[in-house]
């Protein structure tokens, strides 16, 4: 992956905002690489992925799953077709990790990302 996908994901993270709007940027950027066709982020929510934000043209034929996780529990899975390094992926993973939790249980105490 080229230094520009980096650099645009490190700008996207640290203008902040709304989880929402982090990770459609995201997607948006990550289809910006031209090893990339289509990206989405697929929340676990219950037990159960649901596909959320995505950009591109999708193409299952070539699709990689890497696995979100924050504080040590699965919240999530980072999609993306094409032919992205897995490093690189998992990198992405771990960034947006503390954007992706919709099913995430704070036991009533305040959040903050």
């Amino acid at each position: 992956m080229s230094t520009k996908a980096l650099e645009a994901l490190d700008r996207i993270l640290g203008r902040g905002g709304e989880p929402d709007d982090i990770l459609r940027a995201t997607v948006s950027a990550l289809t910006d690489e031209p090893e990339i066709a289509w990206a989405g982020i697929a929340f676990l929510d219950e037990g159960v992925l649901t596909l959320g934000p995505t950009a591109g043209e999708p193409d299952e034929s070539c699709r990689m799953s890497v696995p979100i996780v924050f504080q040590g529990s699965r919240v999530g899975e980072l999609w993306v077709d094409g032919a992205a390094e897995r490093g690189f992926l998992e990198r992405v993973a771990t960034l947006l990790s503390a954007h992706v939790l919709i099913g995430w249980d704070t036991r009533g105490e305040t959040w903050e990302p």
